[in-house]
């Protein structure tokens, strides 16, 4: 039997020896929902996108109260076009559901871009590869763990 995507980030964390918290939760769709079940400010939560950057598929995490910004992403890059991922892709790429995405591009070989935004808060959220379980950590663990790109990327 496969791991699941949440054994993976438990693995992760506990090869960094990183304390992080696990919440259990009726499934939730949005952040809004999200940050609502936590009982935590929207932008404490860590949103993963998916999305296709020229040729190649990527991640950006964002507070989840920010959108991302197309132009903002592309500058400084050799990307030309910028989209999200469907559905399928996503499904393809992670074997998840959007919405239950967790910000490591690393567990599906995809390049982490993190808005620097979300340094604002010492504490993030994030589900962990399913609508009912939420993994809280600090953000300085997050950066030492997953090594992300930073740099503005929301509008």
């Amino acid at each position: 039997m496969t791991e699941s995507v949440f054994q993976r980030i438990e693995q992760l964390l506990a090869e960094h020896d990183v304390a992080f918290g696990v919440l259990r939760h009726e499934p939730v769709y949005t952040s809004e929902e999200a940050a609502a079940v936590r009982g935590v400010p929207l932008a404490s939560g860590a949103k993963a996108l998916i999305c296709k950057a020229g040729e190649q598929f990527v991640m950006f995490v964002l507070p989840a109260d920010i959108k991302l910004d197309g132009r903002k992403a592309r500058q400084g890059r050799a990307w030309k076009k910028l989209r999200f991922a469907n559905r399928d892709e996503v499904l393809e790429l992670t074997g998840l559901k959007p919405g239950s995405i967790p910000p490591f591009g690393s567990l599906f070989d995809l390049p982490t871009f993190c808005d620097s935004a979300l340094g604002e808060n010492e504490t993030i959220n994030f589900n962990a590869g399913d609508h009912s379980i939420s993994v809280s950590m600090s953000y300085v663990d997050y950066l030492r763990v997953e090594q992300p790109e930073l740099g503005e990327f929301s509008a």
